[in-house]
């Protein structure tokens, strides 16, 4: 089959803004990679999308758009909108040349337990918008069947180091708001799970504590000390001693008894517990990865990385060393999982996800005049 060329969109738990990404794939090998591009929230946007978090806790229909989420879905769709066509008109692209949308929108609530998840935006307004056919909601077909409904992406890891032809296993770690891995065996059989808290929770701390949107470069961290007794509790809650697949939402663990901690200390014990995580999953792997591959915003944390390297005694890479792109691989992914669901072919399988059997996913919305 010839290759497509796609767009990804990735809006993340962190509530920053939204990446864009052109690959050109047969939804099983990735032709070439485009370009990429990166499209703030305003602040009041930000305020919205945090509102539609808290009015979200209590939804119990996937469909369902109470109080502020009907404009939290409106701002969705209207930002992505703006974004794909900045894009286009930055990088002298048509409409037309343009096979299909990869879709995320944001995820406000995600139960795979009660089979609930909710990601926010319309797809098909935004097919409307656009002129472009765009792949949406991905995630609710695996977990009507009984799957988490994530991680997503591992699919697209595996493709990456087969490309590569890196030597295996490998570890791929993507920290974005919530933080996932993909561990590629020497079989080239993928599993993967969240593994706690990826940046969400920092981002949070520094914010209210020193008025910063992240610790750069992990650098308000580095100036603290982690809280041992503090860390312990965190390290304690139940989610990590359950075998995968497992999922999490943005707001799975709650932070509080630290109050008598400085900002520094704050983030450094947060860090710390973002790193703890993600070292407890060689626990459920069976094996020891020959390397951590950190992509995300967290791969851009010098002291996330150092942490890691010192805490588990295996090196850390970036993506960007193999060429890869840790800024925007979520994006790409989906627009690789818009091409697999235009083919038919699975995004989730039993070892990713937990679902029965290996399985499509993402509804498809056409736009008018394009087949």
């Amino acid at each position: 089959m010839r290759a497509m060329t796609t767009i990804g969109l990735m809006s993340g738990t962190s509530l920053d803004g939204i990446d864009v990404a052109l690959i050109e794939t047969d939804g099983e090998t990735i032709s070439r990679f485009g370009p990429t591009g990166y499209f703030a929230y305003g602040g009041s946007e930000r305020d919205v999308l945090r509102a539609a978090l808290r009015e979200a806790l209590s939804l119990k229909n996937r469909d369902e758009r109470p109080g502020i989420l009907a404009a939290a879905e409106a701002v969705i769709t209207r930002s992505h909108q703006k974004a794909v066509q900045e894009f286009l008109k930055g990088n002298g692209l048509s409409p037309s040349g343009i096979d299909a949308v990869g879709f995320h929108g944001q995820t406000v609530l995600h139960r795979p337990d009660e089979r609930l998840t909710v990601q926010i935006g319309d797809g098909d307004d935004l097919a409307a918008a656009l002129s472009i056919p765009v792949v949406y909601d991905f995630r609710a077909a695996d977990v009507a069947a009984g799957g988490q409904g994530a991680p997503l992406v591992p699919v697209f890891h595996r493709a990456l180091v087969e490309a590569a032809a890196l030597e295996r296993p490998v570890a791929i770690v993507n920290i974005g708001g919530v933080a996932n891995i993909t561990l590629v065996g020497s079989d080239g059989q993928i599993s993967s799970f969240d593994t706690g808290p990826g940046n969400a929770l920092l981002d949070d701390w520094v914010s209210e504590q020193a008025g910063l949107a992240f610790d750069i470069d992990g650098k308000l961290a580095a100036e603290g000390k982690v809280d041992a007794a503090v860390l312990d509790r965190l390290l304690a809650h139940p989610y990590f001693r359950l075998s995968p697949p497992k999922s999490l939402d943005r707001n799975s663990f709650e932070v509080g008894g630290m109050s008598h901690l400085s900002p520094a200390d704050g983030a450094a014990t947060l860090t710390a517990f973002t790193v703890g995580a993600i070292a407890k999953a060689v626990d459920h792997a069976g094996f020891e990865p020959r390397c951590w591959i950190l992509t995300g915003g967290g791969a851009q944390n010098s002291e996330m990385r150092r942490m890691l390297a010192a805490l588990t005694g295996i090196a850390v890479r970036t993506a960007d060393e193999f060429g890869w792109s840790s800024a925007f691989m979520e994006a790409q992914a989906f627009a690789y999982l818009a091409a697999r669901t235009i083919r038919g072919l699975p995004l989730s399988f039993p070892t990713t996800t937990g679902v029965k059997e290996p399985m499509t996913g993402g509804v498809l919305a056409l736009a008018e005049g394009r087949s």
